[in-house]
């Protein structure tokens, strides 16, 4: 079968990981250059965690964690680095471990201090060790080996596309993509802001969730240190209008940085934008009308889950739509 994805970043690169295994003839089509900082797939790592309230959630990272497992034993790549997640929470409510628990997701009562993090006092402090990072770049370049990628090429009508099944799979471009065939993606497009600190952490990854629902990260990168912001902070932006990131939320995150982690220089070394697409309860958007696969599992927590998605969609795209 023949298969054009629509996007190159992590979701359409493991779609066609995915769709080649299984013996399509696959290619993707790239609007920009390979590794561009303009969407959502970009930079050196991601968090991997089971550390969710949900219990669906934590069944589908236990489920990507193995798949990530096995794509290292067959590329031989490092892409995973497992060194824990502090998760912090207000009290053991608003933290995740009922939901490990009745998941048998294993994980431990902490002490931030341990590993020079300060918590407010009185919070629940839970270590959960099979959590870390995914080593995004490398992720990417894994699931694109071998795969015929057209970059510059730019999709303004899926029509065009000569190709049994279309995968779109085009971040913060795909709602406006997929309303030129009637189909209706509810999905809202932010730019979202990460700040970079000189910092080695002890842990991995570390997830704060406050009173009011906000979360608040912190993980490892490879050239800083030290990378954080805060989820779904951004205000809805055009993709196609280029800018930098908002000085006021990296502000905010340097303030946060520097009550959590006491002992680093809370002067941020550098900051970037990331495109979230975000759907109303941060669900995935998998689904298939005629030969158009639409491949939305952002929200931006959507990395961790790649492999696992990758299969989803060559499930969409192998399966008769009726």
């Amino acid at each position: 079968m023949r298969v054009a994805v629509v996007g190159a970043g992590i979701t359409g690169a493991a779609a066609a990981w995915a769709l080649a295994r299984d013996g399509h003839d696959v290619r993707i089509l790239e609007q920009f250059e390979l590794d561009h900082g303009r969407g959502s797939s970009h930079g050196r790592s991601r968090i991997f965690r089971l550390a969710y309230t949900e219990p669906h959630w934590v069944r589908l990272a236990r489920e990507a964690l193995a798949a990530w497992r096995a794509l290292e034993r067959e590329t031989g790549e490092t892409l995973l680095e497992l060194d824990g997640l502090l998760e912090l929470a207000p009290t053991e409510l608003d933290s995740s471990r009922e939901t490990l628990d009745a998941c048998g997701v294993a994980w431990e009562p902490a002490k931030p201090e341990r590993y020079g993090i300060a918590a407010p006092d009185g919070w629940s402090a839970l270590l959960q060790p099979e959590a870390g990072i995914v080593r995004a770049d490398a992720a990417r370049r894994v699931f694109l080996r071998g795969i015929r990628v057209e970059t510059g090429v730019r999709v303004e009508s899926l029509d065009d596309v000569d190709a049994e099944v279309v995968v779109v799979a085009a971040g913060p471009w795909a709602r406006r993509l997929l309303a030129g065939t009637g189909i209706d993606l509810a999905v809202t497009e932010t730019r979202e802001t990460i700040a970079y600190f000189r910092h080695e952490p002890a842990v991995a990854a570390v997830v704060d969730r406050d009173a009011h629902g906000h979360l608040k990260y912190a993980l490892r990168d490879h050239v800083h240190g030290l990378k954080a912001g805060t989820h779904m902070s951004g205000a809805p932006a055009d993709p196609d209008e280029p800018a930098g990131p908002d000085e006021a939320t990296v502000s905010a995150i340097a303030r946060w940085v520097a009550e959590r982690f006491p002992s680093l220089d809370p002067q941020p070394v550098a900051a970037e934008t990331c495109f979230y697409t975000r759907t109303a309860d941060e669900s995935f958007v998998l689904e298939r009308h005629g030969r158009i696969v639409v491949a939305s599992p952002c929200s931006g927590h959507g990395f961790k889950f790649a492999p696992v998605v990758g299969r989803r969609i060559v499930e969409l795209s192998t399966t008769a739509s009726g």
